[in-house]
């Protein structure tokens, strides 16, 4: 079965306002505020995220890369989270809690359309359970 995209994109650079807010004295006092800067935004900017109706690829990395995969069937939970700064410029995090063991809380920071992105996620979530027939039971 051919997996379909459902979204592909990087965080939005905003997540790393404070950080560039503090390299602002390193760079007048010492000039490695610049190159802390840039290795912030060239570590956000391969920062990729595919999300198709299987899995979640993320591939992250400067100099080496790292690839994490989610399969979709392990979603436990969704949340979808708005903090004020990254609202005000239509951003948000996508906090999904899984029962993968290398990767049990995955966060997808600073992503525009967070709300439908999260509902699109929901759907493809439960379709993706029911395909593999996974059930969760809860033992108190």
């Amino acid at each position: 079965m051919e997996e379909k995209k459902i979204w592909e994109g990087t965080p939005s650079q905003w997540i790393n306002f404070t950080f560039y807010m503090l390299c602002i004295p390193l760079l007048i006092a010492f000039g490695l505020g610049l190159i802390l800067a840039i290795w912030k935004y060239y570590d956000t900017k391969f920062n990729t995220l595919r999300i198709t109706d299987q899995r979640i690829i993320e591939q992250r990395g400067i100099l080496s890369k790292i690839t994490d995969e989610l399969e979709l069937y392990r979603v436990k939970d969704l949340k979808y989270e708005q903090p004020f700064f990254l609202r005000i410029f239509g951003l948000s995090n996508i906090v999904l809690s899984t029962t993968d063991h290398s990767n049990p809380t995955m966060i997808l920071k600073g992503i525009e359309n967070g709300e439908e992105l999260k509902e699109q996620l929901r759907l493809a979530v439960d379709k993706r359970r029911d395909i593999k027939g996974v059930r969760e039971v809860d033992f108190k």
